[in-house]
């Protein structure tokens, strides 16, 4: 993580939703996938999560990744082989509530010689990757598509999904994520 204050930041937002809907340390890790000793640390920011353990988190609270990240654009964090960086992030449902869809915008560097596999978001969030530099394996497991720069690939989120460079160099790719509360999906 870039931002000295986004550990904090992601440790508040953790705890007050963690709180909020009446889950236990151990209840929130269980669902996340990851120790207690670890979401503790987490939460008093006192541990920088990987990417990986943020969307386990934020899937575990029905939440999109952005609000994990405090919304704060710029906002950076890696697991190995991969880096995420925010660009944008905007509600664009009327209410202004966590009901409205949330459209994601990362900056991604994927690294030579590793996978990056990410579990199910939910069958309300579609995926847009769009190649800008390189080429690409990416899509959902076992329907992975080879991508060259300029082209792109969408997918529903419900299930396992990978990313990975082809090439001996790194690859650089936008990510848009449009994500919906309560599977509501796309129509």
């Amino acid at each position: 993580m870039d931002s000295p204050d986004l550990p904090h930041l992601i440790g508040e937002r953790l705890r007050a939703a963690r709180t909020e809907q009446g889950l236990s340390v151990g209840g929130l890790a269980q669902a996340a996938g990851i120790g207690k000793g670890s979401l503790s640390e987490i939460e008093n920011g006192t541990r920088n999560p990987t990417l990986s353990t943020l969307y386990g988190l934020a899937n575990a609270l029905g939440r999109p990744l952005s609000w994990l990240l405090a919304e704060q654009v710029g906002a950076q964090v890696s697991s190995p082989g991969i880096a995420a960086r925010l660009l944008d992030t905007s509600a664009t449902g009327p209410s202004g509530t966590d009901d409205d869809v949330t459209v994601e915008v990362y900056a991604i560097r994927l690294e030579p010689g590793s996978t990056h596999v990410s579990q199910a978001h939910g069958p309300a969030v579609v995926e847009h990757l769009l190649v800008v530099r390189g080429r690409v394996a990416a899509g959902r497991q076992g329907a992975e598509v080879t991508l060259d720069t300029g082209m792109s690939t969408s997918w529903v989120s419900d299930g396992p999904h990978s990313y990975r460079a082809l090439d001996e160099r790194p690859a650089d790719v936008v990510l848009v994520i449009r994500w919906e509360p309560d599977g509501a999906g796309p129509a």
